[in-house]
């Protein structure tokens, strides 16, 4: 640590850096209850930190090196500060990139004169093949984290902020993929002031750094969620577990909502929008001080990058307030007869109807798919699912319900009749050319597509909902057609969301009850 240490003091990044401001986030922090400073880094050139550790590893390179120039691997933000310190520098640069990396990213390197290889659908995809065209014609790899020069470039970010606020400070929150970030920050936040925490922050469905802590090993996580494509690395590198796990005081996880919350809440407070890895901080704080409580000292949480596709908004507009607690999404059982609907209403009294979707199905009962906003939080959320159910109706809560949110409030076809033997699947793959069909081929003639949904969010992965008709003996065979095809996919053929709007059961239970007739 002592040597790293070192290592940040002498880091060259200010030939292209900005020191930062650390700026308060008050419209959340009287929310919370807690001060939250908010470090800048998405004000650099590249909008990322990602600046600090390629300058610092390129400026130190020798003239040979420098000669045969540079190649990276990198989902967006990497290869952003390679391409700059490149062009600084006056050296040959090749990126390699994801096919799957958003076009708002791919457009900066190569605005930035660096030169774009893309491939394959991962991180890990692109990190193999620069590896390839490293050895094959000589180029120097600038790794984006898994090593000490990029490391402690990234550890002058704590160098700033002790500058920037020399009161204590309770904890830093630093979003975590590789741990470039949090192992440089980590390293100079323990030297210099051993009692303040520092909180690596995971997405739930990317957390390579947590499960190696845990492990006490490095683990290679089978696959990762990529709506945070900053941060979705399968195993935390060599050097940087070895000082996250003697430094960092824990590693929290959040899942999509809560990101999406945080952008929000960062735009409130900035008028600036970051991408999901940039807010994915602000996002573990929130957690932190939810369960733990406001603490007496301020709090950091590193806005690392805004990088986002303008596609991708509707999506995060659409869960963000979902993930703050603010919108309850409901499916309540209501009698099948005019001007229940409006009953139905009156009875959730002046709250704002988010959502409100419906198809006829049943001559006694209708299946209403409603959103609602929340000003009170989870009292009441309580309160709101006890009066409707004091009126002798059932309601399914479905706000964390990952199938309702992505596909069923999009899907008000109502139910087909009976088929026999339907499953209900849902599949992420790679947004990117011919996926979709990919897997439709893989399905190819053989079973009975039922249902499907697909809908873009943006993002550089897709998501499918969709049934097939798979009689018992052939299941073996159909889910070993899926896992070749190499998507993530879960069966969802008894998720209630599911059973409640898109599947046909025989009835049993056809009488109303009097409250359902009342409505």
């Amino acid at each position: 640590m002592h040597h790293l240490v070192r290592r940040i003091l002498e880091a060259r990044v200010y030939d292209v850096a900005h020191v930062t401001p650390l700026e308060d986030m008050k419209r959340l922090g009287k929310r919370t209850g807690a001060r939250i400073l908010l470090k800048r880094e998405d004000l650099q050139p590249t909008f990322s930190f990602k600046i600090r550790g390629a300058y610092n590893k390129m400026a130190r390179l020798t003239g040979e090196e420098r000669a045969a120039g540079v190649i990276c691997a990198s989902a967006g933000n990497h290869a952003q500060g390679v391409a700059l310190a490149a062009r600084t520098l006056n050296l040959r640069a090749l990126m390699v990139m994801p096919v799957t990396t958003p076009s708002i990213k791919v457009d900066a390197v190569r605005g930035l004169g660096g030169e774009v290889v893309l491939f394959g659908d991962t991180f890990d995809d692109a990190c193999a093949h620069a590896l390839v065209l490293a050895a094959r014609d000589g180029l120097c790899f600038v790794h984006p984290y898994d090593d000490l020069d990029v490391i402690a470039g990234q550890g002058t970010i704590a160098m700033e902020i002790f500058q920037q606020h020399p009161d204590p400070i309770e904890a830093i929150f630093v979003p975590v993929g590789g741990g470039g970030l949090a192992a440089g920050i980590a390293s100079y936040a323990k030297y210099l002031r051993p009692e303040t925490l520092v909180f690596g922050v995971e997405p739930v469905d990317a957390a390579s750094m947590k499960s190696a802590i845990e492990a006490d090993r490095r683990v290679i996580l089978d696959s990762v969620g990529l709506f945070a494509d900053g941060v979705a690395v399968r195993q935390a590198g060599i050097e940087t577990f070895a000082l996250c796990r003697t430094l960092l005081d824990g590693v929290i996880t959040v899942d999509t909502d809560a990101m999406c919350a945080a952008i929000k809440d960062v735009f409130e407070d900035t008028r600036v929008l970051l991408e999901a890895a940039g807010a994915l901080s602000v996002a573990g704080a929130k957690a932190h001080i939810a369960r733990r409580g406001a603490p007496s000292n301020p709090v950091v949480a590193i806005a690392s990058g805004a990088n986002m596709n303008f596609d991708r908004l509707h999506h995060v507009a659409e869960r963000a307030a979902v993930g703050e607690e603010r919108e309850i999404l409901l499916g309540v059982t209501i009698a099948e007869r005019p001007g229940t609907y409006r009953q139905f209403i009156r009875l959730l009294g002046k709250r704002v109807v988010t959502e409100f979707n419906y198809r006829y199905n049943d001559p006694e009962r209708a299946h209403v798919f409603v959103g609602l906003k929340l000003d009170g939080g989870k009292g009441e959320r309580n309160d709101l699912l006890a009066t409707v159910r004091a009126h002798g109706l059932q309601v399914l809560d479905m706000s964390a319900n990952e199938l309702a949110k992505s596909h069923i409030r999009h899907m008000s076809g109502g139910f087909a009749p009976d088929l026999p033997d339907e499953i209900i699947l849902r599949c992420i793959f790679p947004e990117r050319a011919g996926a979709l069909l990919d897997f439709l081929e893989a399905i190819g003639s053989r079973w009975n597509i039922s249902l499907f949904h697909y809908r873009s969010h943006g993002a550089d992965y897709g998501r499918i909902l969709v049934g097939v008709q798979v009689p018992s003996d052939d299941r073996a065979r159909f889910e070993a057609t899926l896992d070749r095809l190499g998507y993530a996919w879960a069966e969802e053929t008894d998720n209630p969301a599911c059973n409640l709007f898109l599947r046909h059961h025989a009835r049993t239970d056809t009488a109303l009850t009097e409250e359902e007739a009342s409505l």
